[in-house]
Formats: C-alpha cells, sequence, structure tokens
C-alpha cells in the first residue's frame, strides 16, 4: 500500500541550512537540499538534477495515502449529493451553459455574448464531457448534474491528497494531519470542493502547484508548480496566478545566493511552456521544437465557438481592470473592507484566526526559542503563509467582493492554520520544568487542546448542516415537475424575485424553459441560448450574438415574460 512519508533524509549540504534546518530532535529528514554538493550534469547547458545524498531510511509512515483519499472523498461526496449553490454565477455562467451543449437549451449571460466573451467554452467543454458520460448511465438530467459534481468531488479530494501528502513529508506529520482536519471540517471547503467554478478550479491547480513548490526531494519542481498555478491561471481564473509570487520569490532568491542564474532562467521557461504545452498534449518537458505552444488549446476552443479568434483570459482581466467606472464589477455590488474577515470567520471559524496567527507565530517562535517546530526554516514556512495575506490584501482592497473570490486561497488559510497550531502545541507540549508552561500537568493540556479542537469541529460541522437545512430548498423544490402528469409536457417555469436560487435547467424535465417575470430586481437577466438548427451548424448559440444583452447590468425588458401560461 502506498503510504505518506513523514520523515526525511538529512542533507549534508551546509550551503541550504538557512532554506532547510532540520529540527532538532528530528535524527533524519527525506528531503534533499538542491545544492551545489549534490548537482550533476545532464547535458542541457545551464541545467543540472540533483541526487538525494544518502542518509538513514525513513521511518514508517503514520498514515496510508489511499486512507486519506477516502476520507476527503467521503467529505466531499457528501458535498456533491447535499450542498447547496452558494451562487447564482455558478448556474448562470456554467451549469447552463453545460445544460446547452449537452441538452440542447440553457439560459445565456451576457459574459457568453460574442460581443463581449470573457467566459472560456474550455472550461465548459470539459465539464460537458464529463456530463455526457453521466447522461450514458441516466437520462435523467438531474443524474449528469449530480455526476458531475461526483467528478469534482474526486478531482478535489485527489488535489487535497496530494497536498496533504507533500506537508507531511515536507512539514511534520501533524501538520498535515490538522490541514486534513481544516479541509474536512470547514464549512467553506464543503461547498467550494464541488463548485463548479473557476475559482474552484484555480483552488485544485493551487494544491497542486503547493505541493510542487513545497516538495524538493529530487530538486526544485519549479517549472511543475508553475505549470500547474499556469493551468489553474489559463483554464480557470486568471488572478489565481498571484499566490504563486511568494513561492516563485523563493526560488529566485536561492538561485541568487547559490549563483545558479542559468537554472532559474531555464526554470522559469520550462514552466511557462509546460503550461502551454500541457492544454494541448501530453508531452511533458521541454522539447526542441515548441510551436505547439502556439496552438493553445484554450484559443482554438474559443475560437471555435466563438467564431472569432479568443483570447478570454485577457478578455476576463481587461474587463474587470481597464474598463472604467461605468463598467467592471463594481456594478454589481460592493462591499466594506472588512467582508471577507467577517465571511471567512463564518467558514472557518477558528481556523480562520490561527491562519491570520501564523506569520507572528511563527516568528516568535524562532525568536524565542532559536529554531522551527517543523522540518523547515522559519524563513521557508513564513515562505508558504505569505500568499494567503497577499491574497487576502488584494482582495479586500477591491470594492466588489465575493466569497467565491477566496476560493483559490482556501489551501494556504487551511496550511497556515495547521502550522499555528503545531508551533503552539510544540510550545505548550515541553516538559521542561524552568518554563510556567512545562508545569502544567500533560493531561490537562491534553484536554484544553483537545476540546478547542472539537468545538472547531462541532462549530463547523452545526454550520454546514446549517446551511444545508436552511438552503436545501432550491435543488428540491422542482422534484414534482418529473411526475408522471406532466410527462412530455412543454411549458415555462415562470422566475420572480427568487431568480438567482434557480438550481439549473438540469432540475427541469425536457421540453420545459425557465422564464423571468418582471420583480424587483431592476439589472440584466438572462437571455436564452439561441437552438436554431437547420443551416446554422454546430451549437448557434454561442456564435450568434444575443438581443438585449450589455456589459453595464442595465435591465433589458425583452428578458420578461407577461404571463405564466404554458408556451403554444
Amino acid at each position: 500500500m502506498t503510504v505518506v512519508s513523514c520523515t526525511t533524509l538529512h542533507s549534508d549540504s551546509p550551503k541550504m541550512t538557512s532554506a532547510r534546518e532540520q529540527a532538532p530532535g528530528d535524527a533524519s529528514t527525506d528531503q534533499a537540499s538542491p545544492s551545489a554538493d549534490t548537482a550533476t550534469s545532464t547535458g542541457v547547458p545551464g541545467r543540472k538534477t540533483y541526487k538525494k545524498p544518502k542518509g538513514r531510511p525513513p521511518t514508517p509512515p503514520p498514515i496510508p495515502t489511499i486512507a486519506i483519499f477516502y476520507g476527503f472523498l467521503a467529505v466531499n461526496a457528501l458535498a456533491a449529493a447535499f450542498a447547496p449553490i452558494q451562487d447564482c454565477d455558478e448556474v448562470f455562467n456554467y451549469w447552463e451553459p453545460t445544460h446547452y451543449l449537452n441538452r440542447g437549451s440553457g439560459l445565456q449571460t451576457w459574459e457568453y455574448s460574442p460581443e463581449y466573451s470573457i467566459r472560456s467554452w474550455l472550461y465548459i467543454v470539459i465539464h460537458a464531457i464529463v456530463g455526457k458520460f453521466g447522461s450514458m448511465l441516466s437520462s435523467r438530467p438531474s443524474f449528469e448534474f449530480y455526476f458531475i459534481r461526483l467528478a469534482l468531488a474526486a478531482t478535489c479530494a485527489a488535489c487535497e491528497t496530494r497536498l496533504c501528502s507533500a506537508i507531511c513529508k515536507t512539514f511534520n506529520p501533524r501538520v498535515g494531519i490538522m490541514f486534513g482536519i481544516v479541509m474536512v471540517f470547514s464549512p467553506g471547503m464543503f461547498h467550494a470542493s464541488v463548485a463548479y467554478l473557476p475559482s474552484s478550479f484555480s483552488m485544485y491547480t493551487t494544491m497542486l502547484g503547493m505541493a510542487a513548490f513545497m516538495d524538493w526531494r529530487g530538486g526544485l519542481k519549479t517549472s511543475v508548480g508553475m505549470m500547474w498555478f499556469g493551468i489553474g491561471a489559463i483554464v480557470g481564473w486568471p488572478f489565481s496566478l498571484a499566490l504563486m509570487v511568494p513561492l516563485l520569490a523563493e526560488d529566485l532568491a536561492l538561485s541568487s545566493l547559490t549563483g545558479d542564474v542559468s537554472e532559474i532562467i531555464y526554470r522559469l521557461l520550462d514552466g511557462t511552456v509546460r503550461s502551454l504545452l500541457a492544454l494541448v498534449s501530453s508531452r511533458y518537458p521541454i522539447r526542441s521544437n515548441t510551436a505547439d505552444s502556439d496552438q493553445a488549446l484554450q484559443v482554438a476552443v474559443d475560437t471555435f465557438f466563438y467564431h472569432e479568434v479568443t483570447v478570454v483570459p485577457w478578455n476576463i482581466v481587461y474587463y474587470n481592470v481597464f474598463r472604467g467606472s461605468s463598467r467592471g464589477p463594481e456594478i454589481f455590488g460592493t462591499e466594506p473592507w472588512d467582508f471577507y474577515l467577517r465571511n471567512l470567520s463564518l467558514n472557518f471559524n477558528v481556523w480562520f484566526l490561527l491562519a491570520l496567527c501564523a506569520g507572528p507565530v511563527l516568528g516568535l517562535q524562532f525568536l524565542l526559542q532559536g529554531r522551527s517546530a517543523t522540518r523547515q526554516s522559519p524563513i521557508r514556512s513564513m515562505v508558504f503563509a505569505a500568499p494567503f495575506y497577499l491574497w487576502l490584501a488584494i482582495f479586500s482592497a477591491q470594492a466588489h467582493k465575493e466569497e467565491r473570490f477566496m476560493y483559490p486561497a482556501y489551501p494556504f488559510l487551511a496550511l497556515n492554520a495547521a502550522l499555528t497550531l503545531h508551533t503552539v502545541l510544540a510550545y505548550i507540549g515541553t516538559s521542561d520544568r524552568t518554563k510556567i508552561v512545562g508545569k502544567i500537568p500533560a493531561k490537562l493540556k491534553l484536554y484544553v487542546v483537545g476540546l478547542s479542537v472539537l468545538l472547531a469541529i462541532d462549530i463547523g460541522v452545526a454550520r454546514t448542516i446549517g446551511i444545508y437545512s436552511a438552503y436545501k430548498a432550491p435543488l428540491q423544490v422542482y422534484a414534482p415537475l418529473h411526475e408522471a402528469e406532466f410527462a412530455g409536457t412543454e411549458a415555462n417555469v415562470c422566475l420572480g424575485k427568487d431568480w438567482y436560487r434557480f438550481p439549473s435547467s438540469y432540475f427541469l424535465p425536457k421540453g420545459m424553459r425557465a422564464k423571468f417575470i418582471k420583480s424587483a430586481f431592476d439589472g440584466l437577466l438572462p437571455g436564452q441560448f439561441n437552438e436554431a438548427k437547420t443551416g446554422f451548424g454546430f451549437f448557434p448559440g454561442t456564435w450568434l450574438i444575443p438581443p438585449g444583452m450589455n456589459d453595464q447590468n442595465i435591465e433589458d425588458p425583452g428578458k420578461h415574460v407577461g404571463s405564466m401560461n404554458r408556451r403554444p
């Protein structure tokens, strides 16, 4: 059985002690430091690989990798089955286009109009293919919906497992266990893990990128980390690249100290090309001919659907950053600066507070005891704590705020919380009687810590159950329409002021369409994808310009129907 390795081989290189410090009491470490002493030539000019120096064999690991995966999968599967849809953007910008590709009808937002094209069809196509496999098992539309969700749950579980394993190997098994607890029992992860959103996709790739930057066994994996962050930015959300900045800065600093300038240039180019090649083929390393990178899959797919050359990541950045005050995200609502502080407190309770304390606690640990509580140096621990602070600062400064904007940073939040708790436990767990904390009975400390962790878990579970029980209705209210008396009925299902709670056309029987009636909402509602067939080729709704769309959230009366009568 594959298991998580939790010890590391000691590095013989004195040059890396500032970046990788062995904690006192650890007899071995299984990660080799990429130093000059372990470098060998690969035949590629300016490139080196690193041999793992000999040392003590690793001690038996405590947690099998497969057990970690099944634990994450079980919780994510529950989320796939029961989690309410948190954001109407998930429905109208992702579930509805997928329904159109697979079932021929769906609601269309202005973002998918060829006039604006700020949503990529590549992300939709990936999920539509998964949904097609689900439709082979059952013709019921809602089955396809939950099949896609289950696929998202499994993907997230695999990414969580990879990162948790890397944390156990790199920092400490206890840090990895605490990371898993935060991820499993937090309401925020309950809905983010299976959300059909680019920010969730970026969260998946962020976990894989973190693991690559974290794991130095066999040498630095900058190019692999860059590849995953790059895929998350291209296919998912472009802004998620910001999370890579502190990790890349560490690599640049390390290369400048060791003088391997050519090596860092190679890794940067390698990572950039991998990000592009991963979207067009399975070829992993750099090849001598990189012309395929010009045939970026995303551009090809979007050009096919929009019928014109389209670079969606640039369109997203251009609209959100450069379009001026009459456009951009602010026209869809603004929130005060402390919105994310309140939101993350609800979604992660005590874990969020611990995540905020990671930097100060790691610094105090080093100042007071002169060493790190993990196998990594305090500086390297702070490198991995920094992205969460950076992300929180960037998005707290933006006027337009949404809960899903925090999804890519959730793994960093969980890691920060785990590092803080581990460091605190290492301090209070001392048996040194010369210190006040060492005089406290061990059982008392165990009870206090255990009850505190259980309380945090209970709060998270209680909120998760509360969210489900309070907001489960949208996923259930359309079930009577599937009864025999409505079989074959063609009708409009009209939505009023609660239109944003509509769970998608996957919950309507074949022949029924969602329509809107006039309500207090005075912004722009979605329209319908064009369902023309004869003479228009494949998916005409993706390239025919729909009427009444604009990028200023101005109401279009044409999106309303006048009555709740059935369609003729």
